[in-house]
């Protein structure tokens, strides 16, 4: 897509959200726990339906999920979950909402062994963006070597709602991975908010 000049990666369409989401978000590192949190929610939520959904309700989800707050996210019980159910602010999906209530514990459990969602997510790209150079958005993966062994480890450590191509779809989110195409003006500013943006 193509606006006032910049010319964006192709699936980012005209609508507002989604630029503002390419733009200054897609592809930046973020090594923030809560953030992290967030996305792999965002992330599993999403499958089956667009991206575009998801960002409208995204607001609805940082309201239903407190701020994406593991601890608290963790003390939800089965009454909790019936109210979630009931709200249009959010997927009514009993699996994805009980997923992210599942994954609040297992990032629980990461922290009572001294480890972090952070560490153990970026671990597997050593700590350090992996800068691609892909001429079109055909030839962008939606899955990877990678992705495939993050979602093995993810699911060993008990998340669910992690497949290969959510990880991958994460990974391409919080920045680990920088898969702006090489036409797209965010190709080389993906390290932070780009100059035109700032």
């Amino acid at each position: 897509m193509s606006d006032g000049g910049l010319i964006r990666c192709a699936w980012c369409t005209a609508d507002p959200l989604y630029v503002d989401y390419h733009d200054r978000e897609w592809g930046v590192p973020n090594r923030d726990e809560r953030h992290l949190f967030e996305m792999l929610t965002l992330e599993g939520a999403q499958a089956g339906l667009s991206w575009l959904t998801i960002l409208r309700k995204r607001e609805g989800y940082r309201r239903a999920f407190l701020g994406f707050d593991p601890q608290a996210i963790a003390r939800f019980d089965g009454a909790r979950v019936a109210e979630l159910l009931a709200d249009p602010g959010i997927v009514r999906n009993r699996l994805k909402v009980e997923s992210t209530v599942g994954n609040a514990r297992a990032v629980l459990a990461l922290h009572e062994r001294g480890e972090t969602l952070s560490d153990l997510l970026w671990g597997f790209v050593d700590g350090a963006p992996r800068q691609n150079a892909w001429p079109s958005l055909a030839q962008v993966p939606a899955q990877t070597p990678d992705s495939d062994r993050l979602s093995r480890e993810l699911k060993r450590r008990g998340f669910r709602f992690v497949g290969s191509t959510i990880c991958y779809a994460l990974m391409q989110a919080v920045g680990m991975v920088n898969d702006h195409t090489l036409d797209c003006f965010r190709q080389q500013g993906s390290g932070g908010v780009p100059p035109a943006m700032a």
